[in-house]
């Protein structure tokens, strides 16, 4: 589960529908992303983290 991921998209006050149009995927991709169903490309991520305002370790990198 991407709850990082989530919580950005909530600050920027953005729905997954809106996200999702802002870099040109499906709204489905976006709940998949956040549900780890769904292991997206760099390009993808790099265009997430654009338009929310984070770094890839921000959003993607995993604390253990």
């Amino acid at each position: 589960m991407n709850e990082k991921m989530k919580q950005a998209r909530l600050e920027k006050n953005l729905s997954q529908t809106e996200l999702a149009k802002i870099i040109g995927v499906s709204r489905q991709t976006i709940n998949m992303i956040e549900n780890g169903d769904y292991n997206p490309t760099i390009a993808l991520c790099r265009n997430i983290c654009k338009v929310l305002g984070c770094t890839l370790n921000d959003l993607f990198w995993e604390d253990k």
